[in-house]
């Protein structure tokens, strides 16, 4: 352990552990087994990343996505650390070079798609090689009922009978306990070691709205991160293609990211993510996974995803650097509807459902508390919450609540009285009294339910019915149309039996008309010495064909540009800035300080 706080220090520029890593750290070294459950941007990577500089031979990660290795390996040479990556992107001879350091005891970490590492060739070369550990990264992949799986994670176990006796880690941010179980009997992890360090990233605030003009409300959040990177996540490829094409209209930097597109197109529109400040990517959930851009301000939803799981892993992609960000999700009657639709038409089995359906029923419950969201997305997890968060919207503007007993006795008599045959648009128009050509076709207009609604508008009756339905009280039914039906839960709220209180939506706002701006500079710090640095960083990374990112992070240009450090040595002392990076990019940033003084100087000269 004195070694790694030496290497911390020394090649990542950190004076200390946090989060539990120096615990999971002793265990791998030790040469025990681990599953790690650590928030997004907590730190996994560095549980795997600093054992297997240390033990003797080459630590192999188990990695999803191309993208994902690539990037990772870069990062790490930037640190000066031996790493490399082994996948199909390669000519044939660098592939053999790669394999020629493994064999020859000259890498530390070798990153490999987990169907190339299960190839029988590849197992047979690493067998002729010393292995320091394996690390599994995005573990939740293996579990069947995830959000994230894939097929060829389940070969993973037979890892343990080939490298016997090597430490083996799963790390994965999102794993409710099911999921944790799942990945210990499909890896053969009976033996490890659990480090769950918690779910909580109290820099992102959780908002969640009330769908009623999606474009203009996507386009008043995104005014107020005019200048932020971030990503805008959709459900199909047609409304990522149309959103991203209307943000462009409207002066955003907006680029769409979905698997029906070019394979070039989608890399090229990724790396400018990745490389350039303010640009927006609008997806669908093909992106994300393991996508290692800290600086995000926000994650947006203009659709519903899948389950909390999918919807935690998704807005975990903000804020990576610790800084302020934000989650941000509109939601409708209509995604209810829609994921119900897509649930019922799926070829899952009629238990793999039943799991899905509980998942999203808890997605939708956790969209309408009344308390703090924070409080309530922890307690999915298994995890606490000492005391309201004071960073969501329901902390920030407590919503109201009205007695809806009398409002949910009359839609759930009128959905009884048309039959259980409509969707729905129809009911609504029937509680309203408006005098359709379907409720003229059939006769609905007899009905005594017919218009004693009228009291109620068409958005506060949808919010009724949505409630509704996220509570149990009405089943959506795919093979007529979406048409709506009670369920037994609705015969004691319709004798009386019980009441119901229901959240009431805020009013719609037309957004006002804001400035666009590049993105804030730090109060505490000369706005002329940080857009230098930035742009420095910017140059560095454009000549190493990296993001700027990985030459450092904002936080780490925050405190250099606060601090002002004049020599090497009081550089080193920054957080983030290792021995490598100070011997590749510490005369540029000096001479970039050194400047902006000589600059102040010469002002105060002149007054």
């Amino acid at each position: 352990m004195e070694r790694a706080r030496a290497l911390l220090r020394e090649v990542y520029g950190y004076s200390e552990f946090r989060g539990g890593q120096a615990d999971i750290i002793a265990q791998v070294l030790a040469g025990g087994d681990a599953l790690v459950l650590m928030p997004t941007g907590g730190g996994k990577s560095l549980c795997y990343q600093l054992p297997a500089m240390i033990r003797p031979g080459v630590g192999l990660i188990v990695s999803p996505l191309i993208a994902l290795m690539q990037d990772q390996v870069a990062a790490l040479r930037q640190l000066g650390a031996r790493a490399a990556f082994l996948n199909s992107t390669l000519p044939y001879a660098e592939q053999r070079a790669v394999l020629d350091a493994t064999l020859g005891g000259r890498l530390d970490l070798l990153y490999l798609a987990p169907e190339r590492l299960l190839q029988e060739e590849t197992l047979n070369l690493l067998a002729g090689a010393e292995v320091a550990l394996i690390a599994i990264d995005e573990a939740h992949c293996v579990s069947q009922w995830g959000h994230d799986f894939r097929q060829d994670y389940l070969g993973l176990n037979v890892l343990a009978e080939h490298f016997p006796g090597v430490p083996r880690l799963a790390l994965t941010a999102t794993a409710d306990a099911d999921t944790r179980e799942e990945i210990l009997v499909r890896l053969a992890l009976r033996d490890a070691q659990r480090f769950v360090r918690g779910f909580d990233r109290p820099n992102i605030r959780y908002t969640v709205q009330a769908k009623t003009q999606p474009r203009e409300q996507l386009v008043a959040f995104l005014e107020r991160h005019a200048g932020h990177a971030g990503i805008v996540y959709a459900m199909t490829r047609k409304r990522v293609d149309e959103t991203a094409a209307m943000l462009r209209e409207r002066g955003f930097d907006a680029l769409p990211y979905h698997a029906g597109m070019p394979a070039a197109e989608r890399a090229a529109n990724q790396a400018r993510f990745l490389r350039e400040d303010g640009v927006i990517i609008v997806a669908t959930i093909a992106f994300g996974m393991g996508i290692d851009k800290p600086d995000a301000r926000f994650v947006a939803h203009i659709d519903l995803p899948k389950s909390v799981e999918a919807y935690y892993q998704e807005t975990g992609r903000a804020g990576r650097d610790g800084e302020p960000a934000e989650a941000w999700m509109i939601y409708g009657l209509q995604d209810v509807v829609r994921l119900a639709q897509l649930l019922d038409q799926s070829e899952a089995g009629a238990e793999q459902k039943r799991v899905e359906r509980a998942r999203l029923d808890s997605l939708l419950g956790w969209c309408e508390v009344t308390t703090c969201r924070r409080h309530a997305l922890l307690a999915h997890f298994g995890d606490t919450l000492p005391a309201d968060c004071g960073n969501c919207d329901t902390c920030l503007d407590p919503p109201r609540t009205w007695d809806g007993t009398e409002a949910a006795q009359k839609l759930l008599s009128c959905v009884y009285r048309t039959g259980q045959f409509f969707g729905a648009g129809h009911i609504i128009d029937v509680l309203r009294g408006k005098d359709t050509a379907k409720a003229r076709e059939r006769r609905h207009e007899r009905l005594s339910t017919f218009g004693i609604g009228a009291e109620l508008s068409d958005r506060q009756w949808r919010s009724v019915l949505r409630q509704l339905l996220v509570r149990g009280y009405l089943h959506t039914d795919v093979r007529r149309y979406g048409a709506l039906s009670l369920t037994p839960k609705a015969r004691p709220l319709l004798r009386g039996e019980e009441r119901v209180h229901l959240r009431e939506d805020a009013s719609p706002q037309r957004p006002a008309a804001a400035a666009r701006k590049r993105s804030e500079v730090p109060a505490d710090m000369p706005p002329a010495l940080w857009e230098a640095l930035r742009e420095e960083r910017r140059r560095l990374a454009e000549a190493a064909n990296v993001p700027p990112y990985v030459i450092f992070h904002d936080a780490t240009l925050h405190e250099m540009a606060r601090q002002q450090p004049s020599t090497p040595a009081a550089l080193l002392q920054l957080h983030g800035v290792g021995q490598a990076k100070l011997d590749r990019y510490g005369a540029a940033f000096l001479d970039v300080l050194r400047r902006w003084r000589d600059a102040e100087a010469a002002d105060v000269a002149a007054q």
